[in-house]
Formats: C-alpha cells, sequence, structure tokens
C-alpha cells in the first residue's frame, strides 16, 4: 500500500484564473500547506482534450446532468431538458468553450492527502457558496444562477481532481511520465520524518 505521502492530484487553474493574475495566489496556498509541486506546464487547451478528460468517467454526462436538473428545479426555473445526457452534454459545451477561452495552467501536486488538501483549499465548486478563506470563497463571486442565466460554465478559476480514482486517470490525461518530477524539497523532512531526525547538528 502507498503512503498517504505519495498521493498526487490534478490541478489546473482555468482561463479566468490566469486572466485575473492569480496563478501565483493558488500555486502559494498548496505549497504553504506542504504540498509539493511536481509537474507544471501552461497551454491552450484543445476542445478534444477537454471533452476526453470529463468523459474518462463514462457516467459523467449522466451525473452532471441529473445534478444540473435537479438545481434548475430547486431554484425554480425549468431545465433546458429532461433528460440528464442532454442537459450533460449542454454542460459539456459550456464547459468546452470557457476551457478553450485562454491559456491554462496544469499541475500535478503530491503529498499527504492531496486530493482531499487540495479540494479543502480550492473551496466548493461553486463561488458563491464557497467558504470565507478558501481560494473560490476569496476571489470568486459567481454563481451557479448567474452561470444558468447566461447559458455558461460557472467561473471558478480550478479544476481539481474530486478523488483519488479520478486524480490517477486525469495526471496521466494531462502530463507524460517525463513531465512529472521526482526530487526531494527539506520540508518533507519536517513534514514526514518520524523522529525529525536531522535538525540538529
Amino acid at each position: 500500500m502507498t503512503h498517504p505521502k505519495e498521493e498526487r492530484t490534478f490541478v489546473m487553474i482555468k482561463p479566468d484564473g490566469i486572466q485575473r493574475s492569480l496563478v501565483g495566489e493558488i500555486v502559494k496556498r498548496y505549497e504553504r500547506v506542504g504540498l509539493k509541486l511536481i509537474a507544471l506546464k501552461m497551454f491552450v487547451p484543445k476542445e478534444e482534450m477537454v471533452e476526453q478528460h470529463y468523459l474518462l468517467d463514462p457516467n459523467w454526462k449522466r451525473i452532471v446532468g441529473e445534478k444540473a436538473i435537479e438545481s434548475y428545479r430547486k431554484k425554480g426555473m425549468n431545465p433546458p431538458s429532461g433528460k440528464p445526457e442532454e442537459v450533460g452534454e449542454r454542460v459539456l459545451q459550456g464547459l468546452k468553450k470557457y476551457l478553450t477561452a485562454g491559456p491554462v495552467v496544469a499541475m500535478v501536486w503530491q503529498g499527504a492527502h492531496a486530493v482531499e488538501v487540495v479540494r479543502k483549499i480550492t473551496g466548493g465548486t461553486e463561488p458563491r457558496s464557497s467558504d470565507v478563506g478558501t481560494i473560490r470563497g476569496d476571489y470568486v463571486l459567481d454563481s451557479y444562477q448567474m452561470a444558468d442565466t447566461d447559458g455558461r460554465a460557472v467561473r471558478n478559476l480550478i479544476h481539481a481532481s474530486g478523488s483519488l480514482e479520478e486524480a490517477e486517470k486525469e495526471i496521466p490525461h494531462w502530463f507524460s511520465k517525463d513531465e512529472i518530477v521526482n526530487y526531494k524539497i527539506v520540508q518533507e523532512k519536517i513534514l514526514y520524518d518520524v523522529n525529525l531526525d536531522g535538525i540538529l547538528e
């Protein structure tokens, strides 16, 4: 069994995060908690790469469609369709338009409980309801209501893997093995060394 300190997660700073000049702030938040950046690149994603990313889970369209329909109804709005697959396809088209609008920064982070820790620091998918202190809660004011009204994807700065299984699919989708760097940093001694050996000479 792999030690939790070896866990990896995938993060993408979306075009709005780049346009808002928040790359440094976002990276700082993950670094500050003790995660290690092991891969990083900037590029403009192709539509097919974005589509493949979301469809790594074959049930994604249906699940997202069901959530979206429920969200529309809770707000007293009529969903664009009662069929989850159709609504999921609309969501996917919005995401493709959003993520191909400009450059993104893709990253792989490693460290104890990386997936869970990154999600906690990032905040909930909807910025409006994200807690103060999270990246989305502190830096974005978008909402599902505005996104649905405008017929677009919610602008929430970041994509972060939702589970270890997701991360294990998303990392190789965006990074080749030779783009991931294995190296040591001094702070790992403080975070993970059982006896804190090596501090005193």
